[in-house]
């Protein structure tokens, strides 16, 4: 099985809250990368995989993007012609223990790219993003961490699992072990908010397609919060006759511009409270020290 006959030849691996929808879609626009028709698929840690996650709303919101079979998984990218390099995103494989090596095996010349964040916003951004969709059951962000690891006992989805998401270094390690270092291109969330084309050049290279491309970075996909108004929220985000309505008189790229605008209007994001925050970066603090010397760079604002 080669990469041009149905396989990708690169994979965003996550970390999920850390820009990765926006990377996603940014490396898209590119004239020399094709990107999957939908993200996460999460084929290499799910294929052959029941659906049946216990969590609220998750066999629904897996159904719709996710292939457990080889052929659903080499559909996705059927459409791909001239392009040189072709990829897909999945933030489940950062974390799932059976992605690293499905996915060395499948595609022994793959390129992975990951993006990071602060552990500690990552976790808590997780959870209002799940508030957001009017999926999080407990009001507080400090009931859902003490609930992790009875959830995932019940079978909630790996994305409920704020706090072990943010393992980076331990996560990463079998991709070290599968794909080599070489191969795996890391950077980080405040990069991407900070100098934007600055971190896509930098992917860009690592693929090997031209780095002068600049793509259009406006549109700041997927953000989290707690919405000031729900009703709002539910027009921007659900299936609707209003949304659908203005997704059919106005051209994709200005629909997402102005859904983007309002939600960042809409939604607030409350900080993390100071002891809550210091609990976890004792919790994170080895594993941070250890992905400061894989990645050459030092992290100490995360270990505020």
């Amino acid at each position: 099985m080669t990469a041009r006959g149905g396989f990708p030849t690169f994979i965003i691996i996550g970390a999920a809250k850390a820009g990765t929808t926006s990377l996603f879609r940014y490396l898209g626009q590119h004239p020399d990368v094709f990107v999957s028709p939908v993200k996460e698929p999460r084929f290499f840690a799910l294929e052959g995989h029941p659906l049946d996650f216990k969590g609220p709303g998750d066999e629904e919101r897996l159904r719709t993007t996710t292939r457990t079979t080889l052929e659903g998984y080499r559909e996705l990218f059927a459409g791909r012609r001239d392009e040189r390099v072709a990829g897909e995103g999945s933030v489940l494989y950062l974390q799932h223990p059976r992605a690293a090596p499905a996915i060395a095996r499948a595609i022994p010349d793959v390129k992975i790219v990951a993006i990071l964040r602060d552990p500690v916003e990552r976790a808590h951004s997780g959870f209002l993003y799940h508030v957001r969709d009017e999926r999080e059951p407990l009001p507080t962000f400090e009931e859902a961490l003490r609930a992790e690891p009875e959830r995932m006992a019940q079978g909630w989805y790996y994305g409920w699992a704020y706090r072990d998401q943010g393992f980076y270094h331990r996560h990463l390690q079998p991709y070290v072990e599968h794909v080599g270092r070489e191969r795996i291109h890391i950077c980080l969330h405040e990069d991407l908010d900070r100098d934007p084309h600055g971190v896509l050049a930098g992917v860009f290279r690592f693929l090997e397609v031209d780095d002068t491309f600049r793509a259009d970075v406006s549109i700041r996909w997927n953000p989290s919060g707690r919405p000031r108004s729900r009703r709002a929220q539910r027009l921007l985000t659900g299936r609707n006759p209003v949304k659908e309505a203005i997704k059919r008189v106005i051209p994709e790229r200005w629909g997402q511009r102005v859904i983007d605008r309002v939600m960042t209007v809409n939604l607030e994001r409350p900080p993390v409270a100071a002891e809550t925050r210091a609990e976890l970066v004792a919790r994170y603090a080895d594993d941070i020290h250890r992905l400061e010397g894989l990645i050459g760079r030092d992290l100490p604002h995360w270990l505020r």
